[in-house]
């Protein structure tokens, strides 16, 4: 979806900003069913036709809050990766950069899993867009892994992500700092068992 603009100046409305903004506070602390057209219209100060000039309906309003959490990942995984040259610390960095967001200020867990739990249906556009973030998401881990060791990396990608999910659903129940710790703790398990050598089988037979 591209952003409209106003006036001509090629840049997106701040109308729309606020909107957008508006909308990703309250669906990320609130849930995104129990929050109504009416009371993001209010909190953004604007009006109905304002929202409805700039996103089509509230479906379009909640994929836009989606494509904007799914970029800020991105950049988030890309500056952890940009941060060394080692394998094994990019992987180690994208975790930390997962364990600050655990332990940030109004932390209410994973985004994505939690519009997947509102919106169960597959075949729903918001379920799909859930899905499409997180195969994204399980591909590129799954690379990272590929360049620690020679073994292939498919397990032990699907192992991270089981870790990270486990974290950021745990971590606004219990204490962030504790959780934090042991998602930090599984993933260098992770890549120590990447490591450790492949036993083969001797089917040499014993006279």
């Amino acid at each position: 979806m591209s952003p409209r603009t106003e006036g001509g100046s090629g840049t997106v409305s701040e109308a729309r900003t606020r909107l957008l903004n508006t909308a990703t506070r309250i669906f990320y602390t609130e849930g995104i069913h129990s929050v109504g057209i009416d009371r993001i219209v209010a909190e953004a100060q604007v009006t109905r036709a304002t929202l409805y000039r700039h996103f089509a309906s509230k479906e379009d309003l909640i994929l836009a809050y989606l494509a904007q959490a799914d970029q800020a990942i991105r950049g988030q995984v890309a500056a952890a990766q940009a941060s060394s040259s080692s394998p094994n610390d990019q992987v180690r960095a994208v975790a930390r950069s997962i364990t600050d967001g655990i332990q940030s200020t109004g932390f209410r867990g994973c985004a994505f899993l939690n519009a997947a739990a509102e919106y169960s249906d597959p075949a729903h556009p918001i379920h799909q867009t859930v899905l499409a973030h997180r195969q994204w998401f399980l591909t590129t881990v799954t690379d990272m892994l590929a360049q620690t060791s020679e073994k292939t990396a498919d397990a032990a990608g699907r192992h991270f992500v089981m870790l990270r999910d486990g974290a950021m659903s745990a971590g606004c129940l219990f204490d962030p700092k504790l959780i934090s710790d042991t998602f930090l703790h599984g993933v260098e398990g992770i890549l120590k068992a990447r490591t450790i050598p492949e036993l083969t089988s001797n089917t040499t037979a014993t006279p």
